[in-house]
């Protein structure tokens, strides 16, 4: 079995993080191994507290990692410090990891940033020129390549800039009122749109997460860039068209809607 490992935050509600990771590569056929870069207090209507876990700490998760089960991809989350992020780099060079998916989690939806200043500068220097592909989504974008990005003319030249900067794939994801859920690969000079239909459901915690997961999922099982995307976006289509409705807030989407089998069935009612 090809394994994959996941390095980024908890989520106590499981919608997102870890947990979504796990899930994702889970129902994507590799074993999923986790190097947890924070624990947080946070469910379907915000996050409430967050503890950071120390760079050795990270480091000797790492360690005990990939002298043991060693990863056939790496999927990097949010890390909100540039210890963290330091300590990640170097890891992964030490190793030799492949198949690296960087989801630069930096700026949520609502425009509101959520790691410091020196954090997405160590991210730019030591980790995004490691990927085999960034997954910004819009505002990501923006604060990767330093234009705006408000037309898909706009997020060509964004995604050029970055793979030009970074020497890796960028896969800059649609939505953000642009358009629908359209994604745009930009690899070795060329760039090919990935479209899809936006699925009307309100519960979308954790499609970034879930998105950059299925794709390391992929590429640790084989596949190309190009096909690793394709089908980790049917895979986060059928997810949220699942329609799975948890919590008071924007809940989950259903990570595990193909699991089927013995072990999955209910109890008779």
């Amino acid at each position: 079995m090809r394994t994959a490992l996941t390095i980024a935050g908890s989520d106590s509600s499981g919608g997102a993080g870890i947990q979504a990771d796990i899930k994702t590569m889970i129902s994507n056929g590799v074993f999923a191994t986790s190097a947890v870069t924070a624990l947080t207090a946070q469910n379907t209507t915000g996050v409430t507290a967050i503890m950071e876990v120390t760079p050795e700490f990270l480091g000797e998760q790492l360690d005990e990692i990939f002298t043991d089960i060693y990863p056939d991809a790496v999927k990097v989350g949010m890390v909100s410090s540039g210890g963290l992020i330091r300590m990640i780099a170097a890891k992964l060079k030490q190793y030799e990891a492949k198949n690296i998916v960087v989801d630069p989690v930096m700026v949520a939806t609502s425009g509101s940033k959520l790691i410091a200043d020196e954090a997405v500068d160590a991210l730019k220097e030591y980790l995004i020129p490691l990927a085999a592909v960034v997954t910004p989504n819009i505002p990501e974008a923006e604060v990767l390549s330093g234009i705006s990005v408000k037309t898909e003319e706009d997020m060509i030249r964004a995604a050029k800039l970055i793979s030009e900067t970074y020497h890796c794939a960028v896969l800059c994801k649609g939505g953000h009122q642009l358009n629908d859920a359209n994604d745009l690969l930009y690899r070795e000079g060329a760039y090919q749109w990935f479209y899809g239909k936006r699925i009307e459901n309100p519960n979308t915690h954790g499609t970034g997460c879930t998105l950059s997961s299925a794709i390391a999922s992929n590429l640790a099982k084989g596949f190309d860039m190009d096909t690793s995307v394709q089908r980790a976006k049917n895979y986060i289509s059928q997810a949220l068209a699942a329609m799975l409705d948890l919590g008071k807030g924007s809940g989950p989407m259903n990570h595990g809607f193909a699991i089927t089998g013995e072990f999955a069935k209910e109890a008779e009612r």
